[in-house]
């Protein structure tokens, strides 16, 4: 399973309307200080992040991928999205 597929899956949780994931590792190739791990352009749209700062909505994104970071993902650009916006 690709590490992009294995991120839709821990986001579910979130019940996003939309999800989109870019791998940009490939830009990043030779990036000093990364230890291997991707570099991901996440956005999300959620009912969950209704009523939240985007610091939170941060916030929860991490926890849902922290088994990844850092050693799977090295970089990650979120944009995360309540559903009234």
């Amino acid at each position: 399973m690709q590490l992009t597929e294995e991120i839709t899956i821990k986001l579910q949780t979130l019940k996003p309307t939309r999800l989109e994931i870019q791998d940009d590792s490939a830009l990043h190739a030779g990036h000093k200080g990364n230890g291997g791990g991707g570099h991901f352009t996440l956005t999300i749209k959620s009912q969950a992040f209704d009523g939240l700062s985007q610091v939170s909505r941060h916030r929860h994104i991490y926890e849902l991928l922290a088994e990844y970071i850092p050693s799977k993902i090295h970089a990650l650009s979120i944009h995360a999205i309540a559903s009234d916006e």
